[in-house]
């Protein structure tokens, strides 16, 4: 394992700072901690608040990050009120985070850490804490006590697993005081635990230890190379892998859809489709997951499907039969071990993993489904690691539902942010480089969607996407390139859709082209583009919606973006006025013949919207030809056309966009929505 010291930079930093360098330092590597998992802490004198020198504790505050974390990211607490308790025989976990908080120094600081009085109970100056995959590869054995004492002596000690809490910081300081020349302690199950005099001795010292444990393994592995069995299921190729969880994937997330609607994210990478390749592995999955501080994000166990159906529809059946027999398991899991009143989590799995094509995680964002992704690479190496040791050995079944259950592990879940009104939708956006597409598509990103940008501009899409990052969070939004007028491409994008994100919720049908000239000066090349793009471009990405909402069995939303023209066609307009026409009785008739399904169905009329907008674009100059005016004043011409004598922006029709898509429009098909601030002639008849 890489040491990461920079001798100079550490050199300037001191106090919390030293600290927090150090805590990045082993958050850089996801082999030690990962996801906001590990903890670090410093003990040093520090004037209080009326400037007397005080012995200060600074712990990594509870959800940060060590790959981010800063200053403002640690807890500060009176050292001196925490070992008042080192005495004390018992303590729950309410009475410990109260006193916590008590003893904290200032309001305004995260949360302290539930193993804030190990770290305060260990009396050196700096210590650490990792989940590193080396050491709990070794912990997650049977014999775990007896090969850490033989791989390290004397230098570390060993505890026993248990829960972090109160007990378990008496037991760590016990044995820290009690051998002054230990250099940590290995936690049984859950990791390493490192100190020292200074944060380099402390950070070196985990690095050396995980380095030993990575040998030892290498070694273990050179002589049971495979121990989970050979690859007995060949994966399929890249295309026919594509080609079935685009088919599959609608399906499970329709299931899971059931109890809570989610993201899913598909991962076929050389290392998954390996493990799930191996006959071992289906039994060593179930056995629970390398530490259970991962429980939250996880659950117990994956759902593994054995010896998957060739045939696309069997392979349907067989997953949704897998996904409702590990409810069926759960339930009785949860009541086994229930003690009060408590609240069944979602009983679906967090993780699907199927032979020859990969693996499926979920979550209610991306990022949490990457969460999941990411911690189960982790669990797969580290039972292959202790597999070639021995055998992979996790905590019990009842233990698991402590964890997993454990108030102070669930309250972290209060402390997460109200979801927004999209979350865990999936929408899908065409002509999303500009004008009205883009609007949309930023609105939806902000209202916490997962948003699929699609153009024939496949630069313009990107530059949406990119400023949705910027402003929204990286993985909010994708890009693709589409064309609506072309089937294969149309068909191609919503394939991608699904495989990124595992489905779809919302379509805006938006994207169009427009070309102004009298019936008798019209190309036939502009009609036959304009039907191509504003009629049958709807049509193709309507029948595609349906498609993937009727497989997924959610419901859903379609938005077209119409015109006022439909109802109010002005001169020179024909080419445009007609093929919007024909998408709104498309739009009409979807709404007929799947309102049975859920899938809700509603049309946008806007008017003259000009900036950003590449239509306006196109055909500004025949406008204002076509209504005697000069180009500059035609913004002004159309604002004092209607009844409220204002100008529409793009933002004001991805506002009614998003009405209809969302739940509060929940009783209305079928519906023509104006925004054109009141073209009279346009008043729906």
């Amino acid at each position: 394992m890489r040491n990461l010291w920079n001798n100079p930079t550490a050199f300037k930093l001191a106090g919390v700072d030293i600290l927090a360098y150090t805590s990045r330092l082993i958050g850089a590597n996801p082999e030690l901690v990962v996801w906001g998992g590990g903890n670090s802490s410093i003990k040093c004198v520090e004037p209080d608040h009326k400037g007397d020198e005080t012995n200060i504790l600074y712990i990594k505050g509870s959800g940060s990050d060590m790959r981010t974390i800063e200053r403002k990211h640690f807890t500060r607490l009176r050292l001196e009120d925490l070992l008042l308790l080192e005495d004390r025989e018992a303590m729950t976990d309410e009475e410990m985070v109260e006193y916590l908080g008590h003893a904290m120094m200032g309001g305004n600081q995260p949360r302290p850490s539930i193993e804030t009085l190990l770290h305060a109970f260990v009396p050196h100056e700096h210590v650490y804490h990792s989940h590193a995959d080396a050491i709990t590869s070794l912990t997650d054995t049977p014999r775990s006590e007896a090969l850490i004492r033989k791989l390290f002596g004397g230098e570390l000690g060993f505890v026993p697993y248990t829960r972090p809490g109160f007990m378990l910081s008496k037991w760590v300081g016990k044995i820290a005081k009690g051998d002054l020349n230990l250099k940590g302690v290995i936690l049984d199950k859950h990791g390493l635990i490192t100190w020292g005099k200074t944060a380099r001795e402390a950070y070196d010292r985990t690095i050396d230890f995980c380095s030993r444990a990575e040998r030892f393994i290498q070694t273990a592995k050179r002589k049971r190379p495979a121990p989970l069995g050979r690859v007995t299921v060949k994966s399929l190729s890249a295309a026919e892998r594509q080609s079935r969880m685009a088919d599959l994937l609608p399906v499970i997330r329709g299931t899971i859809g059931l109890s809570e609607r989610m993201i899913l994210l598909w991962d076929d990478s050389p290392e998954v489709l390996d493990f799930v390749g191996r006959p071992g592995a289906a039994k060593a999955s179930q056995l629970g997951p390398m530490t259970p501080d991962h429980l939250m994000h996880i659950k117990p166990w994956p759902l593994f499907i054995e010896k998957p159906f060739d045939s696309p529809t069997g392979l349907a059946q067989q997953v949704m039969a897998g996904l409702f027999q590990f409810e069926k398991k759960y339930l009785p899991y949860f009541n086994r071990y229930k003690n009060g009143k408590l609240n069944q989590l979602n009983p679906y799995p967090r993780i699907i993993l199927i032979p020859g094509l990969g693996m499926v995680t979920t979550g209610k964002n991306y990022q949490a489904a990457k969460i999941v992704q990411d911690l189960y690479h982790h669990n797969l190496r580290v039972i292959q690691n202790a597999s070639a040791i021995s055998r992979f050995q996790a905590i019990n079944e009842k233990e698991i539902h402590r964890f997993e259950y454990w108030p102070m592990e669930n309250y972290k879940l209060t402390l997460l942010p109200r979801e927004k009104e999209f979350s865990r939708r999936i929408v899908l956006v065409t002509g999303g480089a500009s004008g009205i597409g883009r609007a949309a598509a930023f609105a939806f990103a902000k209202e916490g969607a997962q948003v699929f940008v699609t153009d024939v501009n496949a630069k313009g899409a990107g530059e949406t996407v990119a400023g949705i990052f910027e402003k929204y969070g990286d993985r909010a939004a994708v890009g693709c390139a589409m064309d609506v007028g072309d089937e294969k491409s149309v068909r191609e994008a919503f394939k991608k859709c699904v495989l990124t994100f595992g489905g779809l919720d919302v379509v805006f049908s938006n994207a169009g082209v427009a070309k102004s000239a009298p019936i008798k000066d019209l190309a036939l090349s502009d009609w036959e583009l304009s039907l191509k793009v504003n009629a049958t471009g709807h049509f193709l990405v309507a029948r595609e919606t349906v498609r993937i909402l009727k497989k997924q069995g959610l419901g859903g939303n379609f938005v077209l973006n119409a015109t006022k023209n439909v109802l109010a066609p002005g001169k020179d307009f024909a080419a445009y006025s007609a093929a919007k026409a024909a998408s709104v009785q498309v739009a009409r008739i979807m709404a007929i013949e799947h309102g049975g399904d859920g899938i809700r169905v509603n049309i946008v009329n806007p008017d003259a919207i000009f900036a950003g907008s590449k239509l306006w674009d196109q055909m500004g100059k025949e406008r204002a030809k076509a209504h005697g005016i000069k180009f500059d004043k035609l913004q002004d011409f159309y604002a004092q056309r209607n009844l409220l004598k204002t100008k529409v922006w793009a933002e004001d029709v991805a506002e009614a966009v998003l009405f209809l898509a969302s739940d509060r429009a929940s009783k209305t098909t079928g519906a023509m929505l104006p925004v054109d601030g009141g073209v009279k002639e346009a008043f729906s008849r």
